[in-house]
């Protein structure tokens, strides 16, 4: 197995140490070559750094006091906290990196079958897309964490961001303060079911 996958961890805690241009760059190259639905490369990455990523904070801590007041995700109410959190890390990482989906549909829109069956195919592209991206960051010997609380400050992120489509997800990059262990993991015999 390869060691990315072993020793990938989400990193919440990093030191204040700069990534280069070059590895960021290698992380989004190895993002943009993931497999993907119908090819349809259904990513744009904004990267955010110093001034811009303060901007994008403060986006980010609008957006959630918002979601205080008027909720877009009324039922995830209990996870608010978990998103705060998710914003102090945020600001510690050298390197935040905002995905979108270019072709991506609001997620309060109503879809038929079709658009559905293409938003599951975008988001599995996506996910591969991110995870690329974080193991990649683990062969460069930086940390990550794929983060999805962007959610609960979906529009003030969209509209910091610009462009067409859905905010998929951040990722934020740099230098680990500290080697975390890994998560326990459910057996394989727990997970896979053989039919022969």
């Amino acid at each position: 197995m390869l060691s990315e996958i072993v020793n990938r961890r989400s990193i919440r805690a990093y030191l204040p140490q700069p990534v280069s241009r070059k590895d960021i760059e290698t992380v989004l190259q190895a993002g943009a070559l993931a497999p993907s639905a119908k090819n349809r490369q259904p990513w744009r990455f904004t990267v955010a750094l110093a001034k811009k990523k303060a901007e994008a904070l403060a986006a980010m801590a609008q957006g959630l006091e918002e979601e205080r007041r008027r909720p877009l995700l009324p039922e995830s109410a209990r996870h608010l906290g978990g998103a705060v959190q998710t914003l102090a890390i945020m600001k510690q990482a050298p390197v935040v990196i905002f995905v979108t989906n270019p072709l991506g549909q609001d997620p309060r829109q109503t879809l038929n079958t079709d658009e559905r069956v293409t938003e599951l195919c975008n988001a599995q592209s996506l996910g591969a897309c991110l995870e690329n991206m974080a193991l990649q960051a683990t062969a460069l010997g930086l940390g990550s964490l794929w983060i999805c609380n962007t959610y609960f400050a979906y529009d003030a992120l969209r509209e910091w961001i610009g462009g067409p489509g859905a905010l998929a997800a951040a990722m934020a990059l740099g230098y680990a303060a500290g080697n975390p262990p890994p998560r326990p993991r459910k057996p394989l015999e727990e997970l896979a079911e053989w039919r022969e």
